[in-house]
């Protein structure tokens, strides 16, 4: 890749010029070092709720942890059926009992699929339910195996330890305490729904199953300010303005190594970058991305339009901070 060589003096010119020749789709990308904004790319766009994809995921962590914090979910050593009483095992599953939450987080549950299920479980009228149905089966606990789709049950599950939806507690626990404006429900009903929502050039909400659960593993639309917020949360230890947020010791459990795949390190939802550096990222399709670097004290927040097997923002990230921009 090639390296940006940039002075002070012609930093914000040469660095939007890179960005825009090398990631196009980026709609906004900020760095913040030191409580200091050194990069804005775009910065009138960065009030734009754009999908971020899968760093819902990593959101739905941040969540997690209010809700460990709260006393709502009591352990991640908790099985995920103790959740959902009501739920009938299928004859001869024998797995599934013995899942906990933390499996589900670190992408180390067994399911029943090779290929994620999309429109098995997007068709049905209860995603959770439908992912239950999946989860377990033959395979062995603790081998990572990345889905999305399997990742809806958090939503059910977080339903039933809160007492009610999970984006109302988003939006009362995260959102509201941060200055980010609620969220609201967009209802995904069928193919055409789905792709409104990815390919939308501004949108404001989170997508929801027929039941009313918000994804847990997609669907959260976001601007790259907000998601900045988001990051200096955790780059300050779970405060915000002297109020904790969500505990230190989660930030550090989620941001730790608990599983490991062929691309990198896994936490709890989240991707371990560096740990010598104490980096860690939320990543999601298209580009979009949100980078902490507890060493360097460095935050980067990126929102991106859909674009298929975009180029690597790690790779970009990596060569703004070794400018050493101060």
């Amino acid at each position: 890749m090639d390296r940006l060589n940039t002075t002070k003096a012609d930093n914000a010119q040469q660095t939007n010029k890179y960005i825009t020749s090398h990631h196009g789709n980026i709609i906004s990308l900020i760095a913040n070092k030191k409580g200091k904004t050194i990069v804005s790319y775009q910065p009138h766009l960065a009030h734009h709720n754009i999908h971020v994809a899968s760093v819902t995921k990593s959101v739905v962590s941040i969540l997690v942890g209010i809700a460990l914090k709260k006393g709502q979910i009591k352990s991640i050593e908790d099985k995920v059926l103790d959740y959902f009483p009501d739920y009938r095992l299928k004859r001869g599953e024998k797995i599934l009992p013995s899942v906990k939450i933390k499996d589900i987080l670190s992408m180390t549950a067994p399911y029943k699929f090779k290929y994620e299920p999309y429109t098995k479980v997007y068709s049905s009228h209860d995603w959770t339910k439908s992912c239950l149905d999946l989860l377990g089966g033959k395979q062995n606990l603790g081998v990572f195996k990345y889905t999305t789709v399997g990742l809806h049950l958090l939503s059910g599950l977080m339903r039933n330890a809160c007492g009610h939806p999970l984006i109302n507690f988003a939006n009362q626990h995260l959102f509201q305490p941060l200055g980010i404006a609620a969220k609201t429900k967009i209802a995904i009903t069928d193919k055409a729904s789905y792709f409104n929502l990815v390919k939308a050039k501004q949108v404001n909400g989170w997508a929801c199953d027929p039941v009313g659960d918000v994804s847990t593993g997609w669907g959260l639309a976001i601007n790259a300010n907000d998601l900045l917020k988001l990051g200096l949360l955790y780059l300050n230890k779970g405060r915000w303005h002297n109020e904790q947020i969500v505990d230190e010791s989660w930030i550090q459990l989620s941001t730790s190594t608990h599983s490991t795949s062929s691309y990198a390190d896994y936490g709890y939802l989240w991707w371990v970058i560096d740990k010598s550096k104490g980096c860690y990222a939320a990543l999601g399709d298209s580009g979009n991305a949100l980078y902490i670097n507890q060493s360097d004290e460095l935050v980067v927040s990126v929102t991106s339009s859909f674009k298929p097997r975009a180029d690597n923002r790690l790779s970009l990230i990596k060569n703004l901070t070794e400018l050493n921009l101060s």
